[in-house]
């Protein structure tokens, strides 16, 4: 199994398939099965799950009481088992069965020409246009648990079967049929709590006004309150429309996510695919109580459910990288609109935070210090709006900038004018002659003139500046609001103690720092802070990321750059959400970031520039996720052990000891530097990069959700 493969990462590639089909038409039926059964095997998926009734056609009405139709039907499935037993594709097809003299919508689960067991369905609609009660039996009123199909002998047969290849002990499976979704408790929701992972519905939804987007509800809200995959696949073109009308709906959902849909109204056979994450759902699982709750609380209900163990040979053998779009900014949506009702929200939870603490503690000013950087220029943006909804002047914000030895004339003319043209009290205390104090009292060799950068003379200048801050506070009587972010405490990219890892309240703990340059942007478009500020506000998203300690060759740069020290924050926020939000292991991580970064021309991107948009190669992004993991798990977790309060922005977005993250101060990494070295230093060929994408007809529509995108 190589690495560059999808499924050596539990992903699996699965298939949503809409055959064209002929009513009461068997044999073409299947026709439309096979062809589409060897486009899923040539898209290197493992599972295709086809429309209810689909090797007879659903709208067959009374002629599924007629003997030749349902004869014909069993020789169409014998078709189907012939023709796909040298593919490796799981396939599940719908068809009408007789068993002891009643008939039943059934599900048929097959591989590579053996039957693994069928699964009839438990709801029956007869309601409005629908009369399945007139030709079929509930599939709960079956006596026995195994049927005689196709010569293959004892099938295992009833609505209670999962199915699960030892080759992926994590996908397991569970067939049910349209109605059977629409009721108030699903098979599913038991099936969900017995073990299944991918939940599969074969349906004949007839469409009418509206019904699209109530399925589409049903499908997405079970996908999420399981924490599991639905694969959904309606009846299409072909079907009978006589009283009726089909619009041939797949559609696949991860956890809530929509991950691939077909294009509704074709009028030919087609497919849509989407590679599904396993280990997703296993960690969802793991970590929500109340769904382990859930599991015993429903003990007797899931008992009664029969797993169905077998072997499959999944395509694992080759280089076959994600055709599911991964998003390189996970905390950042790429959709416009998306993302700017996500800053304006992640804004709002800040000031709410912040309000409510000045609110508490009856403060009517804050102090803060402003370096013209990012972090702090979010948060005094969120002090203005503090101010603004506690009807408080903006005055009140007590703004002080600190310049020391390497502070650049850029950042400073920044924080300036970003102070004056917010409304500010402006301040500057100049730190250098205190730390030269500091320094000469603690005998550093750069209080004698000597060119000496080290971590001291650096933790000096941070401590001085929190100092200061902290006895203006006293003075004041007014709190520090501190401004270091998530991707900072993630590397522990900050100093502790007298420093700015510490303050009176925090406003962007629990913001990356990806995701900050796109709340500033945020503001600065919408002019929530008025024309000066916003013109201010492009500036510092032009400016490089700097702590500025350290002197460089002019005043205008310093000789620090954070990204060449910690890395690239766009790879690190990238790690850092799937570490946190999935606990996902280094190698998967490794891979994951591979597809998103390899090939900047690719995918989604927010607003960012042409000229600024990067990619890495595997090599890179391997180095860099050695330097996070041992900053993270081994290095920093004593900084986030005595972090100040701060409101939590999103899931994946919190390291506090007292909600997201409890962890002890002096772990080990050795387990995740261990992983780190099965993670190769050479990218794959080009010609296998493109081995596994997706071969898109143009008129496919398929909503693109990135993984991961949200902070919900």
């Amino acid at each position: 199994m190589t690495f560059f493969n999808l499924y050596h990462h539990n992903f699996v590639r699965a298939a949503a398939c809409v055959p064209e089909v002929r009513v009461a038409d068997p044999a073409f039926n299947a026709a439309q099965t096979i062809q589409l059964l060897r486009q899923a095997a040539h898209r290197k998926a493992c599972l295709a799950a086809f429309p209810e009734l689909g090797l007879t056609a659903y709208s067959c009405e009374d002629l599924f009481h007629q003997q030749a139709l349902l004869e014909a039907g069993e020789r169409a499935l014998a078709q189907v088992l012939e023709e796909s037993r040298n593919l490796s594709v799981i396939a599940i097809v719908g068809l009408p069965l007789r068993v002891e003299g009643l008939l039943y919508n059934c599900a048929a689960v097959l591989y590579q020409g053996r039957i693994l067991g069928v699964s009839p369905k438990s709801y029956l609609p007869g309601y409005r246009e629908f009369y399945e009660l007139r030709h079929f039996a509930p599939g709960d009123s079956a006596m026995r648990g195994e049927i005689d199909l196709c010569g293959q002998g004892a099938v295992p047969f009833g609505t209670r079967l999962l199915f699960r290849p030892a080759e992926q002990p994590l996908l397991t499976l569970f067939v049910e049929i349209c109605e059977d979704l629409w009721t108030p408790i699903p098979p599913s929701s038991y099936a969900a709590l017995a073990g299944a992972t991918v939940l599969v519905n074969l349906s004949a939804s007839n469409i009418t006004i509206g019904k699209h987007e109530y399925r589409t509800q049903l499908v997405a809200n079970q996908s999420g309150r399981c924490l599991a995959v639905y694969l959904y696949c309606a009846a299409g073109f072909g079907e009978s429309t006589t009283d009726l009308a089909w619009d041939g709906h797949g559609m696949i959902y991860e956890n809530g996510l929509r991950l691939a849909e077909t294009r509704r109204f074709a009028y030919e056979s087609r497919l849509t695919t989407a590679d599904i994450d396993l280990d997703r759902i296993a960690q969802d699982r793991m970590r929500q109580t109340s769904f382990r709750q859930s599991v015993d609380r429903h003990h007797a209900a899931i008992s009664g459910f029969r797993l169905i163990p077998f072997s499959a040979s999944l395509p694992d053998d080759q280089e076959l990288l994600l055709e599911r779009d991964i998003a390189r900014f996970p905390y950042v949506p790429s959709d416009p609109v998306t993302r700017d009702a996500r800053c304006q929200e992640v804004y709002e939870i800040q000031v709410q935070g912040l309000v409510k603490r000045l609110s508490f503690i009856k403060a009517q000013k804050v102090v803060i210090g402003v370096s013209g950087g990012l972090d702090s220029t979010q948060a005094l943006i969120v002090c203005a709006r503090a101010m603004d909804l506690m009807h408080l002047p903006r005055g009140n914000i007590l703004a002080y900038t600190l310049p020391g030895f390497a502070t650049s004339k850029r950042t400073l003319l920044q924080a300036r004018q970003l102070m004056a043209a917010i409304g500010c009290t402006v301040g500057e205390i100049d730190i250098r002659p205190s730390c030269m104090q500091m320094l000469r009292d603690i005998g550093h060799p750069f209080a004698e003139g000597e060119p000496v950068y080290d971590i001291t003379f650096e933790n000096v200048q941070a401590g001085e500046r929190s100092s200061h801050l902290f006895r203006l506070a006293n003075l004041q009587q007014a709190p520090v609001v501190g401004t270091s972010d998530l991707s900072e405490l993630a590397l522990g990219w900050c100093t502790y103690g007298v420093g700015d890892q510490m303050a009176h309240y925090h406003v962007n703990a629990s913001v990356p720092k990806t995701l900050i340059q796109f709340l500033i942007r945020h503001v600065a478009s919408t002019r929530q802070l008025g024309e000066a500020a916003s013109a201010v506000l492009e500036q510092v998203l032009d400016t490089s990321i700097s702590p500025e300690l350290l002197p460089g060759k002019s005043d205008d740069q310093p000789r620090q750059s954070t990204e060449e020290v910690i890395g690239p924050y766009e790879l690190q926020d990238f790690t850092l959400y799937h570490i946190l939000r999935f606990g996902f292991a280094p190698p998967k991580i490794a891979f994951m970031a591979f597809c998103a970064w390899r090939d900047r021309t690719r995918g989604q991107w927010p607003d960012i520039p042409l000229a600024e948009r990067r990619e890495y190669g595997i090599a890179e992004i391997k180095r860099w996720l050695e330097v996070f993991l041992l900053r993270f798990f081994q290095m920093s977790q004593y900084k986030r052990s005595a972090i100040p309060n701060a409101p939590k922005v999103g899931t994946g977005g919190s390291l506090s000891p007292r909600g997201d993250y409890r962890a002890p101060s002096d772990s080990e990494a050795t387990v995740w530097l261990e992983q780190v070295t099965h993670v190769p230093d050479t990218d794959p060929t080009p010609r296998t990069q493109v081995q596994g994408e997706r071969e898109e007809n143009e008129d496919r529509r398929r909503e693109k959700i990135s993984h991961g995108t949200h902070l919900t």
